[in-house]
């Protein structure tokens, strides 16, 4: 089972922590060193924080999974934890359950921002990325697929479900389903959010290994 630590400028847990796992730590920023082995890094971000603010200086280290526990989680603040690197954005008062079930997405390789601003992210990532990200090299992912292929990305960066891009494109939805699983394959990607992020410009923290 991995050690969860929780970092936040008061050395408390919250309540809701506590209950999801009642042996985790909360460090000081300082303290992340002793953070090792297997574990999940919960970086809280209070009410007027930035990213600056709650992560040491450099960000986590290479490889460590880290999530971002926001007070007031938006659309904007899941979008600029993954664009640093986290592997997560939730609620800090999220019930426990919640919080486990993220902690199981996460220790899988998975990204997760919750079920509520999932479509809000991918529909809205290019938007907002437009308005907030520097200028970038082109991320060339289009010649890795077929003109099919790039139709069906191009859509589910757009927020469509498997029914609306089969609709669209007058194929079934299980055509639909085997052109994602060869999208995934290709791209080197494991689900739709970091299919959306890619397309959008915004390099995903947890790509398959080659």
């Amino acid at each position: 089972m991995p050690n969860h630590w929780f970092i936040d400028r008061h050395l408390a847990t919250l309540p809701n922590w506590r209950e999801a796992w009642p042996e985790s730590r909360c460090l000081a920023r300082a303290q992340i060193a002793a953070a090792i082995g297997d574990g999940i890094l919960w970086f809280r971000q209070r009410a007027g924080e930035s990213l600056d603010h709650i992560l040491p200086a450099g960000g986590p280290a290479a490889g460590q999974r880290w999530v971002v526990l926001c007070d007031e989680p938006s659309e904007a603040a899941a979008l600029a934890a993954l664009a640093a690197g986290a592997a997560g954005c939730c609620n800090s008062y999220a019930a426990p359950e919640v919080l486990q079930q993220v902690a199981l997405v996460v220790g899988n390789g998975g990204l997760w921002v919750g079920q509520s601003l999932l479509q809000r992210v991918i529909g809205g990532s290019g938007r907002i990325l437009e308005r907030q990200r520097p200028a970038a090299a082109v991320d060339d992912w289009s010649a890795l697929l077929s003109e099919r292929e790039t139709e069906v990305a191009r859509l589910v960066a757009s927020a469509a479900s498997n029914k609306e891009i089969a609709n669209r494109l007058n194929i079934s939805e299980r055509t639909v389903k085997a052109h994602l699983s060869s999208i995934f394959e290709k791209l080197k990607i494991r689900d739709r959010l970091q299919l959306s992020l890619r397309i959008n410009g915004l390099r995903s923290p947890s790509p398959l290994a080659h």
